[in-house]
């Protein structure tokens, strides 16, 4: 793993785009900084951290082939590998809260954002950002959030995490044209926070309404089964899980 360190940053995103436009860089360079000042997740939300008490990095990944059809299959694998990483530190069961939030007894653990951008007709440039609230021990007005030290009670290895999640996503990445898409897609809904059980939802209006998660769509949207026994599929900016 080619393994950059970084004592305070922005954004580990921004950093690594700004150094793979200027210079080659290795597929799955790693920047991790010890401070991110400006890190982002989903839906442009902020990404707070306690100085070096969690793990926030980019990885690089240049894909020739096997994710043009289906460019969610990438968040997927991403998500998994995250999942399998925690798993090979931590006792504590994790969920995969669409899209991309990991969470551990309904609390969120993880969080994924990737930026894509396309370099060739072949060729997709992805900047996978990763943050892993490890030893934080405060949430101030984040009730929804917690770490792997407030759950387990013991302290963390970052460094031997950030090496177990990126060895993870490596090795799935790899073995993406043997396994092929529909093997990590089983494995991410077999994880999918709150399959086939009644949840409560709220629209882009602010409307509220009640339905069940069938299973996420090729393209990346959440199907519900309603009410009315009617399915629909929304995009993310279209519906948030509340809970």
């Amino acid at each position: 793993m080619n393994l950059i360190k970084l004592s305070a940053i922005d954004s580990t995103n921004t950093f690594l785009k700004k150094l793979a436009s200027s210079e080659k860089v290795e597929n799955f360079t790693t920047v991790v900084a010890e401070h991110q000042t400006d890190g982002k997740g989903q839906r442009g939300a902020n990404w707070t951290i306690e100085p070096g008490k969690n793990l926030t990095f980019s990885v690089l990944y240049l894909n020739d082939s096997g994710l043009n059809s289906c460019l969610f299959t990438l968040n997927v694998i991403v998500a998994l590998s995250v999942v399998e990483g925690l798993q090979m530190q931590s006792n504590l069961k994790f969920n995969i809260k669409w899209p991309n939030d990991i969470l551990s007894e309904n609390k969120k653990i993880a969080g994924i954002l990737i930026e894509n951008t396309l370099k060739s007709q072949t060729q997709i440039q992805s900047i996978i950002g990763i943050g892993v609230n490890v030893n934080q021990e405060l949430f101030e007005n984040l009730p929804q959030a917690s770490s792997l030290f407030l759950l387990e009670q013991k302290k963390i290895d970052k460094d031997l995490l950030l090496k177990n999640i990126v060895d993870r996503l490596e090795y799935n990445l790899k073995e993406l044209n043997e396994f092929e898409e529909v093997y990590f897609w089983e494995e991410y809904h077999s994880y999918l926070y709150k399959r086939d059980i009644v949840s409560t939802f709220q629209g882009a209006l602010g409307q509220r309404f009640v339905g069940k998660i069938i299973k996420v769509t090729s393209e990346g949207k959440l199907k519900v089964l309603l009410e009315d026994d009617s399915e629909v599929d929304f995009d993310i900016k279209e519906v948030k899980m509340l809970y």
